[in-house]
Protein backbone atom coordinates (compact mmCIF):
# COMPACT_ATOMS: atom_id res chain seq x y z
CA UNK A 1 0.00 0.00 0.00
CA UNK A 2 2.67 2.28 0.67
CA UNK A 3 3.68 2.15 -2.12
CA UNK A 4 0.85 2.94 -4.04
CA UNK A 5 0.74 6.07 -1.93
CA UNK A 6 4.51 6.86 -2.79
CA UNK A 7 3.65 6.28 -6.70
CA UNK A 8 0.69 8.63 -6.35
CA UNK A 9 2.61 11.44 -4.57
CA UNK A 10 5.41 11.50 -7.04
CA UNK A 11 3.22 11.68 -9.86
CA UNK A 12 0.26 14.11 -7.95
CA UNK A 13 3.22 16.55 -7.19
CA UNK A 14 4.05 17.00 -10.52
CA UNK A 15 0.77 17.28 -11.89
CA UNK A 16 0.15 19.77 -9.69
CA UNK A 17 2.68 22.05 -10.22
CA UNK A 18 1.81 21.90 -13.19
CA UNK A 19 -2.25 22.94 -13.53
CA UNK A 20 -1.31 25.31 -10.70
CA UNK A 21 1.03 27.75 -12.81
CA UNK A 22 -2.28 27.99 -15.11
CA UNK A 23 -4.48 28.68 -11.72
CA UNK A 24 -5.70 25.47 -11.86
CA UNK A 25 -5.72 22.02 -9.97
CA UNK A 26 -5.66 18.63 -11.50
CA UNK A 27 -9.51 18.15 -10.63
CA UNK A 28 -9.84 21.54 -12.34
CA UNK A 29 -8.68 20.37 -15.27
CA UNK A 30 -10.78 17.45 -14.88
CA UNK A 31 -13.91 19.29 -14.90
CA UNK A 32 -13.44 21.56 -17.72
CA UNK A 33 -12.42 17.74 -19.59
CA UNK A 34 -15.83 16.62 -18.79
CA UNK A 35 -17.31 19.76 -19.89
CA UNK A 36 -15.72 19.94 -23.09
CA UNK A 37 -16.47 15.88 -23.77
CA UNK A 38 -20.14 16.83 -23.28
CA UNK A 39 -19.96 20.12 -25.55
CA UNK A 40 -18.31 17.52 -28.50
CA UNK A 41 -21.67 15.43 -27.88
CA UNK A 42 -23.88 18.68 -28.40
CA UNK A 43 -25.35 19.32 -25.31
CA UNK A 44 -25.56 22.90 -25.59
CA UNK A 45 -27.56 23.73 -22.34
CA UNK A 46 -24.15 21.59 -20.67
CA UNK A 47 -23.91 19.04 -17.80
CA UNK A 48 -26.41 19.05 -14.89
CA UNK A 49 -23.81 20.07 -11.82
CA UNK A 50 -25.55 16.45 -10.26
CA UNK A 51 -23.89 14.56 -12.85
CA UNK A 52 -19.95 16.22 -13.04
CA UNK A 53 -19.36 14.75 -9.34
CA UNK A 54 -19.74 11.59 -10.54
CA UNK A 55 -17.64 11.84 -13.86
CA UNK A 56 -15.17 13.15 -12.04
CA UNK A 57 -11.57 10.62 -12.30
CA UNK A 58 -11.15 11.88 -7.97
CA UNK A 59 -13.96 12.16 -6.00
CA UNK A 60 -15.01 15.47 -5.18
CA UNK A 61 -17.65 16.23 -2.48
CA UNK A 62 -17.67 19.80 -3.04
CA UNK A 63 -18.21 20.70 -6.67
CA UNK A 64 -20.26 23.19 -6.13
CA UNK A 65 -16.84 25.37 -4.90
CA UNK A 66 -14.76 23.68 -7.73
CA UNK A 67 -17.55 25.35 -10.40
CA UNK A 68 -17.66 28.66 -8.83
CA UNK A 69 -14.14 29.61 -8.44
CA UNK A 70 -13.98 28.42 -12.62
CA UNK A 71 -16.91 30.18 -13.37
CA UNK A 72 -15.23 33.27 -11.37
CA UNK A 73 -12.31 32.56 -14.02
CA UNK A 74 -14.91 32.78 -16.91
CA UNK A 75 -13.95 28.98 -18.06
CA UNK A 76 -17.27 27.81 -17.41
CA UNK A 77 -20.84 29.30 -17.24
CA UNK A 78 -23.41 27.95 -15.07
CA UNK A 79 -27.51 28.37 -15.89
CA UNK A 80 -30.81 27.06 -14.79
CA UNK A 81 -32.76 24.05 -16.33
CA UNK A 82 -36.04 26.12 -17.87
CA UNK A 83 -38.13 23.20 -16.69
CA UNK A 84 -36.78 23.42 -12.86
CA UNK A 85 -34.95 26.33 -11.61
CA UNK A 86 -33.81 23.91 -8.93
CA UNK A 87 -31.44 22.35 -11.64
CA UNK A 88 -28.39 24.31 -12.55
CA UNK A 89 -26.44 23.42 -15.87
CA UNK A 90 -22.47 23.97 -16.28
CA UNK A 91 -21.28 24.42 -19.45
CA UNK A 92 -17.42 25.20 -21.03
CA UNK A 93 -16.82 28.50 -22.36
CA UNK A 94 -14.66 29.84 -24.87
CA UNK A 95 -12.13 30.62 -23.06
CA UNK A 96 -12.14 27.64 -20.82
CA UNK A 97 -12.35 25.45 -24.56
CA UNK A 98 -9.12 28.11 -25.66
CA UNK A 99 -7.72 26.63 -22.16
CA UNK A 100 -7.75 23.31 -22.71
CA UNK A 101 -6.43 23.55 -26.36
CA UNK A 102 -3.35 25.25 -25.15
CA UNK A 103 -2.66 22.94 -21.96
CA UNK A 104 -3.71 19.55 -24.07
CA UNK A 105 0.18 18.93 -25.63
CA UNK A 106 1.60 20.34 -22.55
CA UNK A 107 -0.69 17.93 -20.56
CA UNK A 108 0.58 14.95 -22.83
CA UNK A 109 4.48 15.81 -22.64
CA UNK A 110 3.84 15.66 -18.85
CA UNK A 111 2.83 12.30 -19.10
CA UNK A 112 5.35 10.99 -21.72
CA UNK A 113 7.73 12.93 -19.03
CA UNK A 114 6.51 10.65 -15.73
CA UNK A 115 5.64 7.13 -18.13
CA UNK A 116 7.90 7.53 -21.55
CA UNK A 117 10.74 5.25 -19.75
CA UNK A 118 8.02 2.20 -19.88
CA UNK A 119 7.05 0.22 -23.11
CA UNK A 120 3.43 0.07 -24.21
CA UNK A 121 3.51 -3.82 -22.65
CA UNK A 122 4.50 -1.97 -19.07
CA UNK A 123 1.79 0.39 -19.22
CA UNK A 124 -0.73 -2.24 -20.49
CA UNK A 125 0.21 -4.30 -17.21
CA UNK A 126 0.17 -1.57 -15.12
CA UNK A 127 -2.94 -0.21 -16.58
CA UNK A 128 -4.18 -3.34 -15.97
CA UNK A 129 -2.95 -4.55 -12.62
CA UNK A 130 -4.48 -1.37 -11.14
CA UNK A 131 -7.75 -1.88 -12.57
CA UNK A 132 -7.27 -5.30 -10.39
CA UNK A 133 -6.42 -3.72 -7.63
CA UNK A 134 -9.76 -1.43 -7.80
CA UNK A 135 -11.32 -4.40 -8.37
CA UNK A 136 -14.20 -4.85 -5.46
CA UNK A 137 -15.79 -7.73 -6.79
CA UNK A 138 -14.19 -11.41 -6.90
CA UNK A 139 -12.46 -13.14 -3.97
CA UNK A 140 -10.92 -11.26 -1.01
CA UNK A 141 -8.30 -13.18 0.11
CA UNK A 142 -6.04 -11.48 2.25
CA UNK A 143 -2.62 -10.24 1.47
CA UNK A 144 -1.44 -13.19 4.02
CA UNK A 145 -3.85 -15.87 2.63
CA UNK A 146 -2.17 -15.04 -1.21
CA UNK A 147 1.14 -15.36 0.15
CA UNK A 148 0.50 -18.38 2.25
CA UNK A 149 -1.22 -19.69 -1.22
CA UNK A 150 2.33 -19.09 -3.09
CA UNK A 151 4.67 -20.56 -1.14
Amino acid sequence: MLNVYRTASHFGGGQHAFFKQHKLSPASYNLLRILRGHARKGQREGVRASEIGCQMVVRMPDVTRLVDRLESMKLVSRGACVDDKRVKFVKITKKGLDLLALLDPQVVGLVNEQFGHLTDKELGELSRLLELARNEGGERATVRDRRKGSS
